[in-house]
């Protein structure tokens, strides 16, 4: 059976294929950032809305989810409306989406159009993959998946700057309105470009128990994650039920979709070494860089003094070494054993992430700024390189159902890294505040000094414990921070165990099948 997402065109070429890549990294581009334009907003949307920054989050795994659940019915949308159709539509809603997000007069409403947004921006990535691959010849297979690599991964990095840069002089709605006229330049230039290139359409049933078993795991793993740290966890009646109709959810889920004619998801991809291996890798360890995307704009805001768009400015530095870096890696990737260059962005990430480890509350700028750098490097050699192992070996007619169940993964685990680390991080503060406070009182000389020195400056007794109190609270934050990033650090050591059990793939073999079909 031939997948009817494998285009039976010509690559584009000249202004064409110019034009064509540049609608298609856009649409990526525009997706891709707003999973991470809302975090440096976080601040400004919680007291806007009168809720806790953790709250605040729910703005942001919202997105996640939905967009999770929504990606692995890309292969079943595009075989039933063709994946020119299907991804024009996705631009329209997300726009529409974008709208309604920017007037959400509270949270509930802001969420439920976030849900919205992540949902029908599910099935863009993917697409933009299919497209960008059937419009370069093989030849150049590699440089098309390096400049898609390229774009989803300068776009979480810009998010955050741009999204300070808004919330601090305009306002945080902002952030939203600005995928409007973006989305529809993209939405005419698809259309220009990729209007006679439709691919062939034909009727299949979907899975609808599966469908709905995967939006009630899905949903409830998130709700569990989420509302965890605020219910105080498994002493919830709540949290309870949440991790039992989760995990229930997920056994029937498999279950059914192993023995489904017409899976929404097909869990026999599994079955591959290469495939499972490397969906590990990339998912835990965008999980990991996620989780990071969150946790430093909120400490640097909440507890260091940083604005929006300084925290923005100081995430900013690592698209430098992402652009220069991915062009160099799609030409050398045929020509590479794609585990050494994974390893290599593993071992960069656990020296980012060791780095990050040894901040202080004193912690200058060029501290902050070295490691955001070199993540560049590790950046550029993490997606080409597990994309390609994760494609290697799969049929033609599975490749679309690869690269949506991969996608569908990783977006998951992004979602999950961004609950985990916030919840850690909450959990490990008011850990370290406790330790800290042990070592103040009458009983600790230097804690009765430094009292005294700020009563001889005018404060009172209780002035002065405000003081240190606020004190010990920036220091705990901090060391709580640290401690996530030294767990990452290792963690990313780890990954590099399930890199190398992947069998070796032949040069050329993954890109130019994906750039073929």
């Amino acid at each position: 059976m031939s997948s009817p997402i494998r285009p039976a065109v010509q690559p584009l070429t000249g202004t064409q294929l110019a034009l064509g890549t540049l609608a298609v990294s856009l649409a990526v581009f525009m997706n891709v950032l707003d999973s991470s334009i809302a975090n440096v907003s976080i601040p400004a949307i919680s007291g806007d809305m009168g809720i806790s920054p953790q709250q605040g989050t729910w703005v942001i795994t919202s997105f996640a989810v939905a967009n999770a659940i929504s990606v692995p019915l890309t292969g079943w949308l595009t075989t039933r409306f063709g994946q020119v159709r299907l991804f024009m539509t996705s631009i329209l809603l997300f726009v529409i989406a974008s709208w309604m997000c920017g007037l959400a007069p509270n949270i509930e409403t802001l969420i439920a159009a976030r849900v919205l947004q992540g949902a029908v921006a599910g099935p863009m990535i993917p697409l933009s993959q299919t497209l960008l691959l059937a419009s370069y010849p093989v030849a150049k297979s590699s440089m098309a998946l390096a400049l898609w690599g390229m774009t989803t991964l300068v776009a979480p990095i810009m998010g955050p700057l741009l999204g300070g840069w808004i919330s601090d002089n305009y306002s945080w709605p902002w952030i939203f309105y600005i995928n409007i006229p973006v989305g529809a330049f993209t939405l005419w230039l698809t259309w220009l470009i990729y209007r006679k290139r439709e691919s062939v359409t034909r009727s299949l049933p979907i899975d609808k128990i599966g469908l709905a078993l995967l939006v009630i795991w899905v949903g409830s793993l998130q709700l569990m994650l989420d509302k965890g740290k605020e219910l105080d966890w498994f002493s919830s009646g709540e949290i309870v039920l949440l991790a039992v109709v989760a995990l229930v959810g997920f056994i029937y889920f498999i279950i059914w979709e192993l023995g489904d004619a017409h899976p929404v998801v097909d869990l026999s991809l599994f079955k591959g070494r290469n495939f499972s291996s490397g969906v590990i890798a990339i998912s835990v360890g965008y999980g990991l860089f996620f989780g990071s995307l969150v946790i430093l704009p909120l400490w640097l805001q909440t507890q260091i003094g940083y604005t929006a768009t300084e925290a923005g400015k100081i995430m900013a530095p690592v698209g430098i070494l992402a652009i220069i870096l991915s062009p160099i890696i799609g030409k050398l990737l045929p020509k590479t054993d794609s585990r050494i260059v994974a390893s290599c962005a593993f071992i960069i990430f656990a020296l980012v992430f060791y780095l990050r480890s040894r901040y202080t509350p004193e912690v200058d700028t060029m501290a902050l700024m070295i490691p955001t750098l070199i993540q560049g490097a590790a950046m550029s050699m993490f997606f080409i390189p597990l994309s390609s192992i994760i494609l290697s070996g799969q049929p033609h007619d599975k490749m679309a159902a690869a690269s949506g169940l991969s996608n569908f993964v990783r977006i998951m685990f992004g979602g999950i890294g961004a609950s985990v680390s916030t919840t850690l991080w909450d959990s490990r503060t008011a850990l370290h505040h406790a330790q800290l406070a042990e070592y103040s009182g009458p009983h600790n000389p230097a804690f009765q000094q430094a009292v005294q020195g700020m009563a001889s400056q005018g404060m009172s007794d209780s002035q002065a414990l405000s003081v240190i109190d606020r004190l010990m609270s920036v220091q705990a934050s901090t060391m709580a921070a640290a401690d996530i990033f030294w767990i990452s650090a290792i963690m990313f050591l780890l990954l590099i165990g399930f890199v190398w059990m992947a069998k070796p793939i032949k040069s050329h073999g993954p890109i130019d099948a994906a750039g073929a079909h």
